[in-house]
C-alpha cells in the first residue's frame, strides 16, 4: 500500500524557473518517485492560504523551503505555526526541509535565526552525529546541495542531531519518529541549484559564488535522503 503524504508548500518558485521545475511540491514528488517505496502526494500551497479539509488523512506532512524567513510574522507563517502545532498535538509524522526544518524547530521550543556564517549554497558536506533504523542504507558522511542564510540554533526539547558541520552544527534532527528535519535540500537537482546561484551572484559575491559553483561537481546524496525520510514514514507510527 502506497504511503500517502501532504505536502505543505511554502513558496512559489522564481517565475523564469516555474516552466521547467514547476514548484518545490513537484520537485518532492519526483524525488520520492524515484525511490523503491511507493507514495502519493497531495500539494498544498499554504502560504496562498491553501490547506487540507478537516477529513483529510495523511501518513506524513512534510514542510518545505523557502525564500521567507522561518522567524517572519507573516500572518500565513503565523497561521502554518498554528497549524504544524495543532498536527504535532495529534500525533501526526512532520517532516522539513530547510525552511520546514527551521520553523519546525521554531514552533517546537527551539530557535531559528539568521546565520553569523552567511550564506551556505553550493554542495555540502555534513558529519553524521547518530543513526536510527531508517537511517538505511548507512552512511559516515553527507552530501546535500544547500542554500540557506538562516539556521536553527537551538533545538527543541527532546531533538537528536542527525547531521552537522562546522558551518552548520544543526543541519539535521529529529524528535523520537514523529519529527524528522534536514537543512539541506534534498529534491534539489544541479541544475536548479545552479540558477538559484546565478540569479543571486551579485548578493553572493563573487567569491562566495564561484566557490559554489565549483562544489556543485561533487556528488550530493539527496535521493539517499529521500529514501530516509520514505522509511522514517514506514516506521513505526508515531501515534502508535
Amino acid at each position: 500500500m502506497s504511503l500517502r503524504i501532504c505536502i505543505l508548500e511554502t513558496d512559489v518558485l522564481r517565475e523564469e524557473l516555474i516552466a521547467q521545475y514547476q514548484g518545490y511540491g513537484r520537485m518532492f514528488e519526483q524525488l520520492f518517485s524515484r525511490q523503491h517505496i511507493p507514495a502519493e502526494f497531495v500539494v498544498y500551497n499554504v502560504m496562498n492560504g491553501n490547506y487540507p479539509g478537516d477529513d483529510e488523512r495523511f501518513d506524513a506532512y512534510l514542510v518545505t523551503g523557502s525564500k521567507a524567513d522561518s522567524f517572519a510574522e507573516d500572518a500565513w507563517i503565523v497561521t502554518l505555526k498554528a497549524y504544524l502545532l495543532k498536527l504535532y498535538a495529534r500525533g501526526e509524522k512532520l517532516l522539513g526541509v530547510c525552511f520546514g526544518h527551521q520553523l519546525l524547530a521554531l514552533t517546537l521550543g527551539g530557535k531559528a535565526e539568521r546565520a553569523k556564517q552567511g550564506w551556505g549554497v553550493g554542495t555540502h558536506r555534513y558529519r553524521l552525529a547518530a543513526h536510527a533504523p531508517w537511517m538505511d542504507p548507512q552512511v559516515t558522511e553527507l552530501t546535500l546541495l544547500i542554500s540557506h542564510q538562516d539556521q536553527v540554533t537551538q533545538l527543541p526539547e527532546g531533538a537528536t542531531v542527525i547531521a552537522s558541520s562546522d558551518f552548520c552544527p544543526n543541519a539535521a534532527y529529529h524528535i523520537g519518529d514523529q519529527v524528522l528535519c534536514f537543512q539541506g535540500h534534498p529534491e534539489f537537482v544541479n541544475d536548479y541549484s545552479r540558477a538559484l546561484l546565478d540569479a543571486r551572484q551579485q548578493h553572493l559575491g563573487d567569491e562566495v559564488y564561484q566557490r559554489a559553483v565549483a562544489s556543485l561537481a561533487t556528488a550530493h546524496q539527496g535521493d539517499l535522503v529521500g529514501e530516509w525520510m520514505l522509511r522514517f514514514i514506514e516506521h513505526a507510527p508515531a501515534r502508535a
